[in-house]
């Protein structure tokens, strides 16, 4: 499966700090990464936005997306320039926010057609800006089903608009492959665990399932380990492994 690149989501190890996380990514072989703005990269911490950046050069390291925690609907969307700054400090035209606060199920018609306007004023400011708005695929969002991520992905009508996938570890292995199968198009980036329910679990065992879902994903993609199984950053080494071995034809 040849196209894909490999990193990891920094709000995986909170505890730890950016040259900790950078230099343990390194050693692991992976070469991407994904700054969350909740506690690694906050978008009004300039200097150390530009420390990050300094960093970054230093152990090889590039920054794929900046992880925000904006939703759109409930953010200001006035806010959101100032994560397109942060973004371009760490070196990233990928932002990944999260559409809404509920479930698609729980939006009316009315607030609906709200959600989706300021989806559209989010998307002409991220183009005439040159970055792409990712949405994550996660419960809680209105994109917590394929058919309401896909509505939402039409409606917007953007390139500068985009989607974020990872399997929902409370659906069926089928379920996830209709989702993967049905937003590929739409699809910057993939999260990638092994979670079922509330158990996490080492990714070399789900290493046959992560090889069905990246058939539908066509062209390069950017593969982000999230979270390790234990939340311990030795864990790191063996998941990056894992995750190699997804890629392998």
């Amino acid at each position: 499966m040849a196209g894909y690149k490999c990193g990891l989501v920094s709000v995986s190890f909170r505890k730890h700090e950016p040259e900790q996380i950078m230099s343990a990514a390194k050693d692991s072989g992976l070469n991407f990464i994904e700054w969350g703005s909740d506690v690694h990269a906050p978008k009004d911490d300039i200097e150390k936005l530009y420390e990050i950046a300094g960093l970054q050069k230093r152990y090889g390291i590039t920054c794929c997306s900046y992880g925000t925690y904006f939703h759109i609907g409930a953010t200001p969307v006035e806010e959101l320039e100032g994560y397109i700054n942060a973004a371009g400090i760490l070196g990233t035209e990928i932002l990944r926010l999260w559409c809404g606060e509920k479930d698609s199920q729980e939006y009316d018609d009315r607030e609906r057609e709200r959600l989706f306007c300021e989806c559209i004023k989010a998307a002409e400011i991220a183009k005439s800006s040159g970055v792409k708005l990712c949405m994550e695929c996660h419960n809680g969002t209105f994109t917590n089903t394929k058919d309401s991520a896909l509505e939402l992905m039409q409606a917007v009508n953007s390139n500068s608009f985009r989607m974020y996938w990872q399997p929902n570890q409370y659906r069926t292995e089928e379920e996830n492959l209709e989702y993967a199968s049905a937003l590929a198009d739409y699809t910057e980036h993939i999260h990638v665990f092994n979670w079922i329910g509330n158990r996490r679990l080492a990714l070399k065992d789900g290493i046959d399932i992560w090889k069905k879902y990246l058939i539908n994903f066509n062209g390069e993609k950017t593969l982000l380990l999230e979270f390790m199984p234990d939340n311990n950053i030795l864990s790191l080494p063996s998941e990056a492994e894992a995750l190699r071995k997804i890629t392998e034809v």
